[in-house]
């Protein structure tokens, strides 16, 4: 008579174990892994709105600063406002009239707005007017977000002023520097042209108008 031995095929409770535990470990690389490219995408998507914000605003700023014109205005009350303003003290930071307002649907109206730029709690915002004297602003535009800060300096003969209010020998600066500090103490310095960025000569002997025999200069480089 033979005997026949046979022997269970299977895993011990110490096999299982150690799967189990090699399991947990590469689920959680796997988890690990997912989570850091989830953070690194948010922050990039972060950053990228950031620079498109400040693209954004330096892109509308220069078209909207080497437009601007020597065109005084009036407010809501008939107050007479200089035709370029600025001080980061005060609201609006900058007021001026701006040229090339295109008008895609033939409306009858000038081709000069005025436009202020102003800090809020949200952020540097746009106002245009539909309207150079006595007009409502139409609807505020954010152009860049978590703005702490705002520094603005106007640079006219080689010389750099924290306000701009004009006068009869300069109504408008050559230049304008806008300094920015965004949430997190982050910095950005900005650097515009000012209209065609170029001297306006003054006629002395015509009562401090403009004379057009009076030689012009080039900036200088800011320092």
């Amino acid at each position: 008579m033979t005997r026949r031995t046979t022997q269970e095929a299977g895993f011990t409770l110490v096999e299982v174990m150690i799967a189990l535990m090699i399991f947990g470990m590469i689920a959680a690389a796997g988890v690990a892994l997912l989570a850091f490219s989830v953070r690194a995408q948010g922050a990039t998507g972060a950053a990228l709105d950031d620079n498109a914000a400040l693209n954004r605003l330096v892109s509308i700023m220069t078209a909207d600063l080497a437009q601007a014109q020597d065109r005084p205005t009036r407010d809501a009350t008939g107050t007479l406002l200089p035709a370029f303003s600025g001080d980061r003290s005060a609201q609006p930071i900058l007021r001026f009239v701006r040229g090339g307002w295109a008008s895609p649907d033939q409306a009858p109206r000038a081709t000069l707005q005025k436009v202020e730029y102003r800090l809020t709690a949200d952020g540097i915002e746009r106002v245009p007017y539909p309207a150079l004297d006595g007009a409502a602003p139409l609807p505020a535009a954010l152009l860049v977000d978590r703005v702490q800060e705002v520094r603005v300096r106007f640079r006219y003969a080689g010389a750099w002023s924290d306000t701009w209010q004009g006068d009869q020998r300069a109504t408008l600066p050559q230049a304008m520097e806008l300094t920015l500090v965004r949430a997190g103490g982050q910095s950005f310095r900005l650097l515009f042209l000012v209209g065609t960025g170029a001297p306006r000569p003054v006629d002395d002997t015509n009562n401090g108008q403009q004379g057009p025999g009076t030689p012009t200069g080039a900036i200088d480089a800011p320092r």
